[in-house]
């Protein structure tokens, strides 16, 4: 038996993270036996069911993700967590890794792995990539469809583009090739408000829960200013009355950034603007507050409209009046 392995077969070892399946090695020019007496010398190691890794100590995470590809077949990708995992679209790194196969293909369940089925995996597939995986703007929108709510799912599509890792261009093409899709229309016209500059989850959450629901006036998002040396982006600004609005998802508030919001707003005073500041609390359990005093503001800085109640429990209702 020789020692030495085939350099067909060291080539896929190099591609795959030190990975190659029983059927790759075979097909490569390793006879049955130098598997089985590599394995038994402990010289490889049993990743998944006909599947190994050809060195010793354990596994790395790339290795075991090249193993649950191969497990799954030739055409499987990863998708979905496991995705924006290398897409560095999220930090956390999934219990268990998530690969999509074809639908016609059977493939039997894999320890350790989350099977997905589509009619449209080389479609989905970012060629090139290794491991292979889905293109950015497919995972998102994998991402938005085993999300639980809306909220989940929209936070997916501010997270994907305020990262710069797609835009909002790119994902409502990858909508128009699926015929099927939970969430449509409203994930369009959140891709209309992210490609007007809204960039989170809780920016998202402003226009669809204080502002447009009350008719107050639409403002401009993320919108660039230049200080000296410095460059500063408004959250949401009212340029025609001087008002900003800026939201704050952190839960913790360090004092360095809080005295560096408090220079942001200082620095907007000297241009004349009037800073409203709201945290994730205010916008997703007060909206209707914010909205009120927001419109009270603008009211003040010459809008000539006035917000509407959104329901009839709506304390804009009666702020309404009041003011008439």
């Amino acid at each position: 038996m020789p020692r030495e392995l085939p350099n067909n077969c060291l080539d896929i070892t190099y591609d795959q993270s030190g990975v190659i399946s029983r059927t790759q090695a075979l097909s490569s020019g390793v006879s049955p036996d130098m598997v089985r007496a590599r394995l038994r010398a402990g010289h490889w190691q049993r990743l998944q069911w006909g599947v190994y890794a050809t060195f010793t100590g354990e596994p790395g995470r790339e290795a075991q993700l090249w193993g649950a590809l191969r497990r799954a077949g030739p055409c499987a990708v990863l998708s979905h967590y496991t995705a924006a995992e290398q897409w560095r679209l999220t930090s956390r790194q999934a219990a268990r890794i998530h690969v999509t196969v074809p639908r016609h293909k059977h493939v039997w369940p894999i320890p350790g792995v989350v099977l997905h089925r589509s009619s449209r995996v080389q479609e989905a597939l970012h060629f090139g990539s290794l491991p292979p995986r889905t293109r950015i703007d497919e995972t998102t929108l994998d991402l938005t469809q085993v999300s639980g709510t809306l909220d989940d799912a929209l936070a997916w599509l501010a997270q994907a583009c305020g990262a710069r890792l797609t835009t909002a261009a790119l994902l409502r093409t990858a909508m128009d090739r699926r015929a099927r899709l939970r969430w449509r229309a409203e994930l369009a016209v959140a891709l209309d408000d992210i490609g007007d500059g809204a960039h989170s989850i809780l920016e998202l959450r402003y226009i669809r829960r204080v502002e447009r629901p009350h008719w107050l006036p639409r403002a401009r998002r993320q919108v660039r200013v230049v200080s000296g040396q410095r460059t500063r982006y408004r959250d949401a600004l009212y340029a025609e009355f001087g008002v900003v609005v800026e939201t704050d998802g952190r839960v913790a508030h360090p004092l360095e950034e809080r005295w560096q919001d408090h220079h942001r707003d200082n620095f907007a005073a000297v241009d004349g603007l009037v800073t409203l500041r709201y945290s994730w609390t205010d916008v997703t359990q007060r909206a209707c507050l914010v909205a009120t005093e927001v419109a009270a503001v603008l009211a003040r800085r010459g809008w000539p409209g006035a917000p509407r109640p959104c329901s009839p429990t709506c304390p804009v209702r009666h702020a309404t009046r009041s003011a008439r």
